[in-house]
């Protein structure tokens, strides 16, 4: 399996340059590397100087750089197609009106889902050593993050992982004269399950799979930076390095209006990311007098960035860590629940108890955290929020302690 590097950022702050940037120089360093753009406003041929296809292919002028630019539309015909097929099978078989089955089987973000799925498939059936992802803004990076776990709910929720159960209800409705469909639906269903299963395997496993940031020294920027590691934290996704584009040179000594401008507005850049201490390093890449454009031009760009370090590790700036400690014996004790997230002063936070889960709210996204068995007989008294994270508290409840 190839390491995964993903790139987002918000929209216009140069990830798709630096992507490319980190595929060229990885490249250069020797390591046989795929750079694949899964935005939709595909930009990555244009910072290559080259035209890509959905196909991996060498870059000209490049050892070992190999790109291409993921065709949703195309992977929905040829993977969701047969699927869909079978579904309104099922659904018509039920007694599900047909323009009814039709709207059913049209799932949202089923195009983002298969194109991350396409990036594992390349990860794990590729030469390459890395693949660099050119994800798109981060809002809609978040969103297919999320994707995996949230598909194989609905999945299991609408059919059961339990092959036996779906066949008797589905012959049940239909008759055993159409067992047959019903079974090639549950393989189609499992195939999907399976792909899902792997895809979520990717994501949280931060050996082989991590995100970079890219931002701008602007508050606004800034900002969305700070809640996007909160909640890719959330989602227990590793984050590796942040990356500042765009700063503008210092004009040192020199006078002028020109030199003032810029001397006010790098110093303006420089608060800014003062303001992110406490993240972990950030590198910084200058703003360009001309556009990088080519695999000279990147690997110009990856020079700055990296100097002679390695571009590929990177040490963890954000993962989701649960830590349990706690006083005291039987119906006396305490017990407190640490829930590691880069959080601010203004972050909206809400928790509430869920069966054996802790469903957790952080600026408006919710996750469960499955409680460690210790928890799972206790009540919440109460939790604390703090720049690091959240701790939440617990004691034993009595009802279950008899």
């Amino acid at each position: 399996m190839s390491r995964v590097l993903l790139f987002t950022g918000k929209g216009g702050v140069g990830k798709t340059t630096l992507s490319a940037a980190t595929a060229a120089s990885l490249a250069a360093h020797g390591r046989k590397a795929l750079v694949v753009s899964t935005d939709p406003a595909h930009s990555l041929g244009d910072a290559l100087d080259v035209r890509l296809g959905a196909e991996p292919s060498e870059v000209d002028g490049s050892d070992g750089l190999f790109a291409c630019q993921i065709d949703p539309r195309g992977l929905v015909d040829e993977a969701w197609g047969d699927l869909r097929g079978h579904l309104r099978t099922v659904l018509a078989g039920a007694g599900v009106d047909e323009l009814d089955a039709e709207e059913l089987t049209v799932l949202p973000g089923v195009e983002e889902l298969l194109a991350l799925a396409e990036v594992r498939r390349l990860a794990a059936s590729g030469p390459w050593e890395v693949v660099v992802v050119d994800c798109g803004p981060t809002a809609e990076t978040l969103r297919l993050l999320s994707l995996p776990e949230a598909f194989a709910g609905y999945l299991e929720r609408l059919f059961p992982t339990h092959r036996r159960v779906v066949r008797g209800l589905l012959a049940g409705v239909a008759g055993t004269g159409t067992v047959e469909k019903w079974d090639a639906t549950a393989d189609a269903l499992s195939r999907l399950a399976e792909r899902l299963d792997a895809l979520r395997s990717m994501l949280a496993d931060s050996s082989s799979c991590s995100v970079r940031l890219v931002l701008t020294p602007e508050r606004v920027v800034a900002a969305e930076t700070r809640r996007t590691l909160t909640a890719l934290a959330l989602q227990r996704i590793r984050v590796d390095s942040v990356i500042a584009n765009r700063l503008v040179p210092s004009p040192g000594a020199a006078r002028g209006a020109a030199a003032s401008w810029l001397r006010t507005r790098r110093q303006e850049q420089d608060a800014v990311l003062a303001e992110l201490t406490g993240i972990g390093e950030i590198r910084t890449v200058d703003h360009r007098a001309s556009e990088p454009v080519g695999v000279t031009a990147l690997l110009e760009v990856a020079e700055q960035l990296y100097g002679d370090s390695d571009p590929l590790p990177g040490a963890a700036l954000s993962e989701s860590l649960l830590e349990v400690s706690g006083s005291g014996r039987g119906l006396d004790a305490r017990y407190s629940l640490r829930i590691a997230l880069p959080l601010t002063d203004d972050t909206e936070l809400d928790l509430a108890r869920v069966g054996d889960d802790l469903a957790l709210t952080v600026d408006g996204r919710r996750r469960l955290v499955a409680l460690p068995s210790l928890l799972r007989r206790c009540i919440v008294t109460g939790a604390e929020m703090d720049s690091g994270g959240v701790t939440v508290g617990f004691r034993p409840d009595p009802s279950l302690w008899r």
